[in-house]
């Protein structure tokens, strides 16, 4: 027993840790804005691939790491499940770097809030999970929310759409991929390696990187990403091997709640009463969901595996 609650103290602790660096990112990315975010994109993958080749070889993962290589260039279906699951995540670290950049702060927040709802979606459609009535309402409830967002900006809150999609996508990928989350996230920024570095070297030919410049902190910043990147990916990791998936199903809207506090609060993004009430359509969609795992309300007999693809979709 004292075993098991060591490991449960540790997996919340990891868990908690990790969410609560996905919840200052916004913080960190204002750090970075005088560089563009395809360069920040670039120099996170780059640095992201550094740090993970550090953690795996700390870890002693490395025979782990090679033979999970081995295999996938065998297969080239999982192969490719691996290419598409690094050009995803990349489309959603670009959204997220840019819409914070750009004063979206508040876009990013109801993307992360309506992100497991996506992925109990996909998990209908690509898995063919049931989906239990109080699911249902849920992505109901979250529709209604995009709906209002999009009336009141007069266009389709794209942000929040694409973070949300995106990861809730990748999520199913992983899901189908099945690697150990340290190969896969190392493999998936080695992939975009190439590009990262022909991108960043033709900035720097043309004078435009800020890397290495006048700004030591802004290259310090940079060099960082990897940091920020890898360590929560690995803290979560550390937490789902140890923690109910509907504890952790709870611990991931704490990020988006930061996001949301500090949009208003910080950033002192515009904040109308028709925000308020698309805000309030998610927040009674993400409460219908999280209750409905918790304290098993409006459940029928069969069961759901769509936890499993919101723990995926962290990994």
């Amino acid at each position: 027993m004292a075993e098991q609650e060591k490991n449960q103290r540790l997996g919340t602790l990891s868990a908690l840790g990790a969410c609560f660096i996905w919840g200052v990112l916004p913080l960190y990315w204002q750090l970075l804005a005088a560089a563009s975010a395809y360069e920040i994109l670039a120099q996170r993958m780059i640095w992201s691939f550094v740090f993970m080749l550090a953690a795996l070889a700390f870890l002693r993962r490395g025979e782990r790491f090679l033979a999970d290589c081995r295999e996938l260039w065998a297969n080239k279906r999982r192969g490719g499940l691996l290419l598409a699951a690094s050009v995803i995540i990349s489309l959603n670290w670009f959204t997220y770097i840019w819409a914070v950049n750009h004063g979206h702060v508040l876009d990013t927040s109801i993307g992360y809030y309506i992100n497991p709802l996506m992925s109990v979606l996909l998990g209908v459609v690509v898995f063919h999970e049931h989906l239990t009535p109080a699911k249902k309402i849920s992505i109901a409830l979250a529709s209604v929310g995009i709906a209002v967002m999009a009336w009141q900006m007069g266009k389709l809150p794209w942000i929040a759409v694409v973070l949300a999609v995106s990861f809730s996508v990748y999520g199913a990928v992983k899901k189908k991929l099945q690697l150990d989350p340290f190969s896969s996230i190392t493999l998936e920024t080695l992939l975009m390696l190439p590009l990262a570095i022909w991108y960043l070297v033709q900035l720097s030919a043309a004078g435009g990187s800020h890397f290495g410049g006048s700004s030591l902190m802004l290259t310090l910043c940079l060099f960082g990403t990897g940091v920020v990147t890898a360590s929560p990916l690995i803290l979560f990791s550390y937490g789902a091997n140890l923690l109910p998936l509907n504890v952790l199903g709870f611990f991931q809207y704490i990020g988006p709640t930061m996001g949301f506090l500090l949009g208003v609060f910080y950033f002192r993004e515009p904040f109308s009463g028709m925000q308020l009430l698309a805000f309030a359509f998610v927040w009674a969609a993400v409460l219908l969901f999280t209750l409905s795992d918790r304290f098993a309300i409006f459940q029928e007999k069969q069961p759901s595996d769509a936890a499993e693809l919101v723990k995926q979709s962290r990994q």
